[in-house]
C-alpha cells in the first residue's frame, strides 16, 4: 500500500507524521504545546548534506562542490575532451572511470577498445582511478569502494544513486562533470526534499524492485518528486538489508527525482565493515522534528510482486492483477504502446503470447546495477535449485554486478546451481540495460530485473522493421518464472526457503587490477588517441537574432533520451561527435538528420561570410523578408534548426541527446516542460536556448521562426520572448526560457560550455 500525502508534512522523533495543514497542526500544539514550523526543514538529512558542500552561502541558491566523481566509458571521453579543450590541467578531485557499457568491444572494429585505452591513459596524465573492463559496472564499483556517509557523488549516469548508503548522488549530464573538473560548482536552486516512510515488512519472495516499481507507479505521472530529493526514513527500513535497500534506491531515478538519501543504521556500518572501509560510515537520521514538501507512506508488508509492462517503468501492475486479467491488460498496454510506435513498420501484439490461459515470455535476465546484487541472485538461486528453465525458446542470463560478487557467488557454490537449470551467467556489464546485450528475438518479450523499458532500450529497431519489447520484474519472480519454464510466476506463488548467505568482500580483485592514480597526476603521459576519437567542432556564439526551421514535431507525452539519441550499438561512436549524430532521432523521426543538416549547410555558409541562400534555396524568401522587414543579415542572425517536443528528456543522463542536436546545427529545443533537470542542464550546456511555450504549438514541422533580439533577452533576463513564424506574413507567439543562472546565461551567449571556459 501506498500513500501520498497531498501536503507537506512534519516527522517527528522520526515516526510521527503530522500533515501541514491548520487543523493538525493545531491540534498537535493542543497536545503537546509544541510549535511547528517550516524552519524545520533545515531538519532534513538532505538539507544538512547540501549545506555541508554548498559554497555559495545561500542555501537558496545552491553552488555544490561534489567530493568524487565517476562516469563509464560511453560518457568519459567525452568529458575529458570537453574538459581538454577548456584548460584542463589535473583532476581536482578523485575521479573514476569506469568500462561497463562498452566492455564487449563487439561493434565497430577497435574503436571501443580505444576508449578504454583513451580513459586510461587519462587516468594517468591526470590522476585518476580506472576500472578495466568486466570488473564492476559503475555503481557496484562505487558502492563497494567510493560511497561514504554525509558524502556527495556526481556521476554521467543517471542511475547515480548512493542514498541507501549515507551518500547523496546526483546523475548529470558530462558538463556538469567537467564544470567539477575545472574547479566550477554544481548550481541548481534549494531542492524540495519529499519524505518516504517504509514501514511493514516484505513478504517473502518480494524484492526490491517490487517495492521500487510500486512507488514508480504512484509517484511517475503526477510529478510528485520531479527534481526534489527522495529522503527514506521509517521503522521499516531497519527490516530490509543493504542489497534490499540498495535496489530500491538505484530505481529512484525512475520518478525524475533529482537525488536520494536514507537514514543509516548498523545494517549500513555492517555493509562498510564487509568492504574494508568502517571510518566511511557515518549515522545519519532526521532531526527531532523535519518538515518534508511531501510524503510517500510505503507499508511494505502489503506490496505484492510487480510487473511494469512495456514501454515505461511507471506502467505497473501487480503480477496476481496481470493474470488475473491477461486479456484485457495487454489489449490495453497495445493500445498505450501505439503512442511510443508511430511507425506503421511493426506490428506489436502481446496477446498473441497468451498459452493456455497464462503469458509466456521468451527470455529472463537479472543483471546491472539494479539487479545484479549479490543478494538478488542467491534469492533467484533458491527458487531455481535443482530446476530446469526449459529447452524451449525462454533463457535465463544472469550478469552479478561485479567480479568480487562474482567470485563469492563462485565460493558459495551459487554459479554452479544457477548454471545447472541451464542459466548462463556472465560478467559485470551493463548492456542489457540500453541494448547491447540480450537482445530478443522480433516480437520478443523479455521479463528483466534491470532499470528501463523504454522503446528500442533492449535492442531492437522500429525503423527497420524490428520490434521486441521488456517487462520489468523483480529477480525472485524472473526465477520463479524461469521455474516454470517461462509461464509467468509470482514468487510469492511458491513456498521456498531462502537461505540468505553471508557475503565476503575480497578487495585483492581491484587492488591486482584497478589503476589508482588518484591525487597523483604524470602531466608527461601520453594521451592514447585511437581514429574514432574526434575533438568537439566549432561552435558559434550567439548571435543578436535566431532564425530557425522546425524539423521535427514530436507530439508523445515523453520524449526519452533514448529517443533523441538511441543507445545500444550507437554506443560505439559517442566519442565521435559528428559519426554519432548520424543517429539522431533515428528511431523517433529518420528524417531529422537530413532536415537539419540542410539548413546547417546556410549557417556555415553565413559563417563563412557568404550568402546563407546559395546553400538552401528555400531559405530565400524568408531570408529577403526578414532582411527587408526586420534588418537581418549575416553578421547578427544565425541560422539553424529546432525541434518541437512535448516534454522531452525523461531517462538517460546522456549529453549526447543534446551536442547531437548543436552538432547539426540546433540552437534551440521548444517544450511545453522538460522531463528532468539534467536534459535542460545539458542543452544549455551545449548553448542551446531552453524555450518553453504554453500548449499547442501555432507551428508546424518545417516553419521557420524568427526570434529577434535574442542575444538582448538572455543578456537582460527578459520572462518572455517573442518569436514570429515566418512564413509569407510574421505571425507572433511567445516562448520563455524559465529561470537561469548568470553562468547559464553566459553560457548561452557563448555558444556553449567549451567556449565558456576558455574565455
Amino acid at each position: 500500500m501506498i500513500k501520498l500525502y497531498e501536503s507537506g508534512v512534519y516527522l517527528v522523533n522520526g515516526t510521527e507524521i503530522v500533515p501541514d495543514n491548520a487543523e493538525c497542526v493545531a491540534q498537535w500544539k493542543n497536545r503537546t504545546g509544541q510549535e511547528l514550523t517550516k524552519d524545520a526543514a533545515k531538519g532534513t538529512m538532505a538539507y544538512r548534506i547540501l549545506e555541508s558542500h554548498n559554497t555559495s552561502g545561500s542555501m537558496d541558491k545552491l553552488k555544490i562542490k561534489f567530493d568524487k566523481l565517476t562516469s563509464h566509458d560511453i560518457t568519459f571521453v567525452g568529458i575529458i575532451q570537453t574538459a581538454r579543450a577548456s584548460g584542463l590541467e589535473k583532476f581536482p578531485v578523485p575521479y573514476v572511470l569506469t568500462n561497463c557499457h562498452n566492455s564487449l568491444c563487439a561493434v565497430g572494429g577497435t574503436i571501443n577498445e580505444d576508449d578504454h585505452m583513451f580513459g586510461l591513459s587519462c587516468a594517468k596524465k591526470y590522476g585518476g582511478m580506472y576500472v578495466p573492463p568486466h570488473l564492476a559496472v559503475i555503481h557496484q564499483f562505487a558502492r563497494e569502494m567510493l560511497a561514504g556517509g554525509g558524502r556527495m557523488i556526481l556521476g554521467s549516469d543517471s542511475h547515480t544513486r548512493y542514498g541507501a548508503l549515507g551518500t547523496m548522488a546526483v546523475g548529470e549530464g558530462g558538463p556538469e562533470l567537467v564544470k567539477q573538473l575545472l574547479g566550477k560548482t554544481y548550481d541548481i536552486n534549494m531542492p524540495g526534499v519529499v519524505g518516504v516512510y517504509m514501514t511493514g515488512k516484505p513478504q517473502p519472495g518480494v524484492g526490491p524492485q517490487d517495492i521500487a516499481l510500486a512507488i514508480i507507479g504512484a509517484v511517475f505521472a503526477n510529478g510528485y518528486v520531479n527534481n526534489k530529493v527522495m529522503e527514506f526514513v521509517g521503522d521499516g527500513i531497519a527490516n530490509l538489508s543493504a542489497d534490499f535497500r540498495i535496489g530500491i534506491d538505484v530505481m529512484t531515478t525512475e520518478t525524475t527525482c533529482l537525488s536520494s538519501i536514507w537514514k543509516t543504521d548498523g545494517v549500513i556500518r555492517e555493509f562498510y565493515d564487509i568492504h574494508g572501509r568502517p571510518e566511511d560510515y557515518r549515522e545519519l537520521k532526521p532531526d527531532d522534528v523535519a518538515y518534508y514538501d511531501g510524503m510517500i507512506y510505503v507499508d511494505l508488508s502489503r506490496i505484492k510482486p510487480m510487473i511494469a509492462m512495456p514501454f515505461h517503468p511507471s506502467n505497473v501492475y501487480t503480477i496476481e492483477e496481470l493474470n488475473d486479467n491477461l486479456e484485457d491488460i495487454l489489449a490495453d498496454v497495445e493500445k498505450k504502446a501505439l503512442v511510443s510506435l508511430d511507425n506503421n513498420q511493426v506490428t506489436f501484439s502481446l496477446r498473441d503470447k497468451i498459452r493456455n490461459g497464462r503469458l509466456y515470455v521468451e527470455q529472463g535476465v537479472i543483471a546491472g546495477c539494479a539487479g545484479g546484487g549479490f543478494e538478488n541472485i542467491c534469492d533467484a538461486a533458491d527458487i531455481l535449485r535443482g530446476k530446469s528453465i526449459g529447452a524451449d525458446e525462454f533463457s535465463l542470463s544472469i550478469y552479478p554486478a561485479s567480479q568480487p560478487i562474482y567470485m563469492e557467488l563462485i565460493k558459495n557454490g551459487t554459479i554452479a546451481d544457477l548454471m545447472e537449470t541451464g542459466a548462463t551467467v556472465r560478467t559485470a556489464f551493463c548492456g542489457p540495460c540500453f541494448g547491447a546485450g540480450d537482445v530478443p528475438a522480433n516480437n520478443g518479450l523479455s521479463i528483466r530485473h534491470s532499470t528501463r523499458n523504454f522503446p528500442n532500450r533492449e535492442g531492437s529497431k522500429v525503423t527497420n522493421g524490428q520490434i521486441a519489447s521488456v517487462a520489468l520484474m523483480d529477480a525472485r519472480s524472473i526465477a520463479a518464472t524461469a521455474a516454470n519454464q517461462g509461464y509467468l510466476t509470482a514468487a510469492t506463488d511458491l513456498d521456498i526457503t531462502y537461505q540468505k548467505p553471508h557475503y565476503y568482500f575480497d578487495k585483492k580483485i581491484y587492488e591486482n587490477r584497478v589503476y589508482n592514480g588518484t591525487g597523483n597526476p604524470q602531466p608527461d603521459e601520453p594521451i592514447k588517441l585511437g581514429p574514432n576519437i574526434v575533438d568537439w567542432p566549432p561552435m558559434c556564439a550567439l548571435t543578436d537574432h535566431l532564425l530557425l526551421k522546425v524539423v521535427s514535431m514530436i507530439h508523445d507525452p515523453v520524449t526519452t533520451t533514448d529517443e533523441l539519441i538511441p543507445s545500444g550499438e550507437t554506443s560505439s561512436y559517442r566519442s565521435n561527435p559528428l559519426g554519432l549524430a548520424e543517429f539522431t532521432l533515428s528511431r523517433k523521426d529518420p528524417a531529422y538528420v537530413g532536415r537539419a543538416k540542410e539548413i546547417q549547410l546556410a549557417e556555415k555558409a553565413r559563417e563563412k561570410g557568404e550568402c546563407p541562400c546559395g546553400a538552401a534555396e528555400e531559405l530565400t524568401p524568408v531570408w529577403n523578408m526578414l532582411k527587408e522587414q526586420c534588418g537581418v543579415n549575416r553578421q547578427n542572425t544565425g541560422i539553424g534548426s529546432t525541434i518541437f517536443a512535448v516534454k522531452p528528456g525523461d531517462g538517460s543522463a546522456r549529453e549526447q541527446a543534446a551536442s547531437c542536436q548543436k552538432v547539426l546545427g540546433g540552437w534551440a529545443n521548444i517544450a511545453n516542460e522538460y522531463a528532468t533537470k539534467r536534459y535542460r542542464s545539458n542543452l544549455i550546456n551545449w548553448g542551446m536556448l531552453p524555450f518553453v511555450i504554453k500548449g499547442n504549438p501555432p507551428f508546424r514541422n518545417g516553419d521557420y521562426l524568427f526570434i529577434p533580439n535574442i542575444k538582448k533577452a538572455i543578456e537582460e533576463k527578459q520572462s518572455e520572448i517573442k518569436a514570429y513564424i515566418a512564413g509569407e506574413q510574421l505571425q507572433e507567439f511567445t516562448l520563455t526560457v524559465g529561470e537561469l543562472t548568470d553562468d547559464e546565461r553566459a553560457i548561452i551567449l557563448s555558444g556553449c560550455l567549451i567556449n565558456y571556459n576558455r574565455a
